[in-house]
């Protein structure tokens, strides 16, 4: 009797693999994902955050490399605004279907923001979870910025990752909001990117 080959996990080349996943499926769960986090640290929005963050940091570190490899390119990006773009353009499109908007801080210079392209559109971790009103400030992004600071840790870009909400219409606060990821450079990076340009 000859039992059908069965393949695993491990016999798949790393090469394909973009397949699509439902947005409902994704969306219950990372709901209950949510639920769960919440359940654990009772309702403090700043841990439920953090939470989230620590297991978007996960999922981050783990990516970059499989990203790096299914990119075209093949190479490690070793200046900032190609790193960010490697984020905003090759993992943005494969975790959310389309491209993020990358931006400089008009302020700082350390400081860059990634979004969608669309004021109007927010990430689709927060399109399906309706916030309690007691938990007002809660943010369920904080998930994407934990993966883009994973992403960024491990290609040796340390930086603080922080997502926020901001409201689409400045004369609208109160309004509907987007979801801006906010990445701040430790000045260390800043220092070996000054000295790549010097050399």
């Amino acid at each position: 009797i000859m039992l059908p080959a069965t393949t695993n996990l491990w016999d798949k080349p790393l090469t394909k693999g973009r397949g699509e996943v439902s947005v409902s499926a994704y969306s219950f769960l990372f709901s209950e994902f949510v639920q769960y986090t919440r359940s654990r640290v009772n309702s403090d929005v700043n841990r439920i955050e953090e939470r989230l963050s620590d297991v978007g940091y996960q999922v981050g570190i783990r990516s970059l490399e499989l990203m790096t490899y299914r990119d075209k390119n093949h190479k490690r990006e070793t200046k900032i605004v190609s790193m960010l773009q490697f984020i905003s353009q090759v993992v943005w499109k494969n975790y959310f279907g389309v491209v993020a908007k990358l931006e400089q801080s008009r302020e700082n210079k350390d400081e860059y923001m990634l979004r969608m392209k669309e004021p109007e559109e927010d990430i689709v971790v927060n399109k399906f979870i309706s916030v309690p009103s007691d938990f007002g400030g809660l943010n369920c992004a904080a998930f994407v910025g934990g993966i883009v600071k994973g992403i960024l840790d491990c290609a040796d870009f340390p930086a603080k990752v922080t997502a926020h909400s901001v409201p689409i219409k400045r004369e609208d606060p109160k309004g509907l909001t987007t979801t801006v990821i906010l990445v701040k450079f430790h000045p260390e990076v800043l220092e070996r990117e000054e000295r790549v340009k010097g050399t």
